[in-house]
């Protein structure tokens, strides 16, 4: 019997148990079922004669049944997952004080034989499963609770199962990774990310199976999987930790509902339910308690692209800077020494001298300043009784709160933060919008005002943070994040995809913030060919990247004499994409303004999917946005145009064009009329 034989024989064998399991779950649900709607018409037909004990009592009943009946839903749900792909993966290890080989298959959960109790496929996250990603043929070991397991891998091999059916195996003493690999990339492209247990690199497995650090940070080249590995990691604490942590402990920072939308596949095919995500500009409103109105980070980004402003990008600059934290944390404390001003005053008639006052401030330095006018109002009531026997009480109490209040120059956070400008003598670094509104650099400076003038919640049922596109976020907002967010973060992103590099975070900066921070950096790209990558390096030359040895089409760069015949060349290009075997085409142009009006262009003539700062999911086909919202996404196919030295010539607009070429991932094309920019000349 050959090897392929067998393996497709132990394939057949563990699917009959998986069906069995079903069945058998079918059944419990149905019993389970019945039970609770025999209990819900025994309530109903006796619930005249029942005491409040019996009924207490049924409704417990009711409770734990339907909860064991969910959890035989949840386990239907991973069985049938099994019957899709049950395993991909298989090592034969032989541990060192035994003389048995154990066979190990390896998938996304654990199946154990209902008759003998053994694993016919241990889960991915498993610590034995650890030496599939770690080792080659020979010695090999993995960690458990107690000790270190030690003996010898004699035999690799890798699966592709899809609906119960075995596609191919591969043994290799080496490379056994590496041709799944390749495989698996040279797949077209999805509207969802999906897991990558099968094909998970040793490099990556460590940053998985991180289970020390406080805060680890991920510095990943664009196509290195970041954001992937950041989501199986989760999968991973939320397994080894299930006792501590679940699901619902977990949230992520991400940069738009699209992105989220794109990610949102990857816990669920790992067995774990889908966690809580939000936006830096949604947890400032909460904070904010939807008071205040500001610019959304795609319009700043948006109002830099537009036109060069060089006070815009000071006042960016200075306000995502740890200089800011330091000139707020001066002006808190030149309001402690001189913003109150106590006077003498009287209650009652009774008089309360100023030196008191200052002194009842001075007493409660630990609390935010205005926090303490309530505690320097209650001193001086239970003063006034103590010595005059005279009880303050309603509107002369009322009264002397506003009192208190006028003896500190303000207490809107609002006007307290356009005065910090003003003892700055820098009034012109702060701009109002239109309708009260203010720019998004404000934001965060704002809400670190307002943690140290009166505290801010914290969002202390957060166990484990992720943040997503780190270098998009300022320093101010790290110093924010921290405070808020006491637990443990996983933290990632690319400072060389920055899509505004006046407040971009380095990973130096980041660290710096987070004490006792793990750094771990990834330089190789697993999503776009060589050919592509290589290309994307001449973009940003000091770039530090590995491409992987996957080939493809050299990127291509067309040349027209006027607009309208580079429309003409994107229509033909798209035609071509219509015509092939691939899933989606990016459309990908600088601006918002590019990407409607081109909408507008091509709409009539092709199914089109236009991506913009309101757009929640992301679809497969054809795709136009811009560069920004594109970041994180990827697409088999990728169209840049308007490459022209008059739309890429800045700094920011180099970032953008770098991102917009990194999201191609077998072939990339550019287009533009007239000068070509000067950051593809060479």
């Amino acid at each position: 019997m050959t090897e392929e034989i067998r393996e497709k024989k132990y394939l057949t064998n563990l699917l009959k148990k998986v069906d069995n399991e079903i069945n058998n779950i079918n059944e419990r649900i149905k019993s389970q079922s019945d039970e609770i709607q025999y209990l819900n018409n025994h309530m109903q037909d006796y619930k005249t004669d029942m005491d409040h004990l019996e009924k207490n009592a049924m409704r417990q009943a009711i409770d734990v049944t339907a909860t064991l009946g969910e959890h035989s839903v949840d386990k239907r749900k991973r069985l049938y997952r099994l019957k899709n792909v049950p395993y991909f993966g298989r090592i034969d290890f032989t541990q060192n004080d035994k003389n048995k080989t154990l066979p190990i298959y390896i998938g996304v959960h654990t199946f154990q034989d209902d008759e003998t109790k053994k694993s016919l496929v241990y889960d991915w996250r498993a610590p034995i499963s650890s030496m599939f990603y770690d080792f080659e043929l020979g010695e090999a070991n993995y960690k458990t609770l107690e000790t270190i397991i030690e003996g010898n891998i004699s035999l690799k091999r890798q699966f592709r199962i899809r609906k119960g059916k075995m596609e191919y195996m591969l043994d290799s003493d080496i490379t056994i990774q590496d041709e799944v690999l390749q495989k698996e990339l040279n797949h077209a492209s999805s509207n969802k990310m999906k897991n990558i247990v099968a094909t998970i690199q040793r490099e990556q497995n460590a940053i998985i199976r991180n289970e020390d650090a406080q805060h680890l940070i991920i510095q990943g080249v664009a196509g290195s999987g970041k954001t992937s590995i950041a989501l199986h990691r989760i999968a991973f604490l939320l397994y080894k930790f299930k006792d501590t942590i679940s699901s619902k402990d977990i949230l992520i920072i991400s940069p738009n509902k699209v992105f989220a939308s794109y990610i949102s596949n990857v816990l669920p095919e790992l067995g774990e339910e889908t966690v809580a995500e939000n936006s830096m500009e949604e947890i400032a409103s909460d904070l904010f308690d939807y008071q205040i109105n500001f610019q959304s980070f795609f319009d700043q980004v948006s109002e830099l692209l537009s036109k060069t402003n060089k006070k815009l990008i000071e006042r960016i600059q200075f306000k995502s800077s740890v200089e800011l934290l330091k000139k707020i944390d001066s002006y808190l404390l030149y309001l402690e020494n001189h913003g109150f001003k106590a006077v003498d005053i009287f209650v009652g008639k009774k008089p309360v001298p100023a030196w008191l006052i200052k002194e009842s401030f001075e007493k409660h330095s630990r609390k935010p300043i205005l926090n303490r006018f309530n505690e320097v109002v209650r001193d001086i009531v239970n003063k006034v009784f103590f010595e005059y026997r005279y009880e303050v009480m309603g509107k002369e109490r009322t009264q002397l709160h506003k009192t208190i209040r006028k003896m500190f120059p303000s207490t809107n956070l609002r006007v307290l933060y356009k005065k910090f400008y003003e003892w700055l003598e820098r009034p012109d670094l702060l701009k109002i919008k239109k309708g009260a509104t203010y720019e998004y650099s404000d934001v965060y400076p704002l809400l670190y005002l307002k943690m140290k003038l009166s505290g801010l919640k914290s969002f202390s049922k957060v166990k484990h943070l992720v943040i997503d596109e780190m270098q998009d976020y300022s320093a101010v907002q790290y110093r924010v994040l921290s405070n808020l967010f006491p637990c443990k973060k996983t933290i990632l992103g690319d400072i060389n995809q920055s899509v505004n590099p006046f407040s971009a975070s380095g990973i130096d900066t980041i660290k710096s913030l987070f004490y006792g921070a793990t750094c771990m950096t990834m330089l190789k790209s697993y999503r776009s060919t060589y050919e592509i990558t290589q290309f994307t390096k001449k973009i940003r030359p000091k770039i530090d990247v590995e491409a992987i040895e996957r080939h493809g089409d050299e990127p291509t760069i067309f040349s027209f004499k006027k607009l309208e015949e580079e429309h003409k060349y994107i229509r033909f290009l798209i035609n071509k994409f219509n015509e092939s075997d691939f899933n989606s085409l990016g459309i990908i142009c600088k601006t918002q303004s590019q990407a409607d009006k081109l909408y507008q262009e091509l709409k009539d003539d092709f199914k089109i999917n236009l991506l913009n700062a309101i757009s929640v999911s992301f679809g497969s086909g054809i795709v136009i946005t811009t560069a920004h919202l594109a970041k994180g996404l990827e697409f088999d196919n990728v169209i840049v145009p308007y490459i022209t030295e008059k739309n890429y010539s800045t700094e920011p607009d180099r970032q953008m064009l770098y991102v917009a070429c990194t999201r191609a991932m077998h072939q990339l094309n550019l287009t533009y009329s007239k000068k070509l920019t000067s950051f593809l000349n060479n």
